[in-house]
C-alpha cells in the first residue's frame, strides 16, 4: 500500500514524484508565444477569421482589417507583448520562480517563447496578407 500527498492510501500506486516535479517545472512555451503572437496580431486575424466564417464578406474583412492595421496596429502589439508578459509573469509566479535567479534558470526557455511569439506573429502576417490578396 502507498499513501499518496493527499493521505488517500491506495493498492499499488505508485507515483514517480521527480517527474511530476519536472513536468510542473516547465514553462509551457507554446501556450505562451502562440497566444502573444495571435493577440499581437488580433487586428487582422480576427477579420479573417469572421470572413472565413461567412459572418462577414471577403471585401468587410479586408476593410476592416486594413482600418484596425493602419490605424491601431501597434496597440495590438503592444496588447499581444502584455499578455505574453502577464502569461509568463503567471506561468513563473505559479512555479514560485518570479526571481532574477528563476529567470537566469529559465533564459532558453523564454528566449523560446519571445521566439515563437515572433514566428506566430510573422506567420500570421503572412497568411493574411495572402489572403488580402485574393479580395
Amino acid at each position: 500500500m502507498t499513501r499518496r500527498a493527499d493521505g488517500v492510501v491506495g493498492q499499488g500506486q505508485s507515483v514517480n514524484q521527480s517527474a511530476v516535479d519536472a513536468a510542473s517545472d516547465r514553462l509551457p512555451v507554446w501556450r505562451i508565444g502562440i497566444t502573444g503572437g495571435v493577440v499581437g496580431l488580433l487586428c487582422c486575424v480576427g477579420p479573417t477569421v469572421l470572413g472565413m466564417l461567412g459572418i462577414i464578406s471577403a471585401a468587410t474583412a479586408f476593410a476592416w482589417a486594413n482600418n484596425l492595421y493602419d490605424n491601431y496596429a501597434w496597440w495590438f502589439r503592444l496588447g499581444g507583448l502584455a499578455v505574453l508578459a502577464a502569461l509568463v509573469w503567471l506561468s513563473l509566479r505559479r512555479q514560485r520562480q518570479c526571481s532574477v535567479d528563476g529567470i537566469r534558470r529559465r533564459r532558453k526557455r523564454l528566449i523560446a517563447v519571445f521566439a515563437i511569439a515572433i514566428g506566430t506573429y510573422a506567420a500570421l502576417y503572412a497568411v493574411t496578407t495572402w489572403l488580402g490578396t485574393f479580395v
